[in-house]
């Protein structure tokens, strides 16, 4: 369990967890990214981009 950067909530981390991974906040609905697995840190997840054909 970590806390959620947003809210402060528990959000539950699996043994699988990898970096990078993103895991959903039941309390706020943040989009949530892994950016450390010893200990797990997260932060919110960065907002998908139009890439306009690039």
């Amino acid at each position: 369990m970590q806390a959620c950067p947003e809210c402060g909530d528990q959000v539950q981390i699996g043994q699988s967890a990898r970096l990078n991974e993103i895991v959903d906040c039941a309390g706020c609905r943040s989009e949530l990214e892994i950016v450390a697995l010893d200990p797990v840190v997260l932060a919110l997840a960065p907002e998908v981009e139009e890439d306009w054909g690039e």
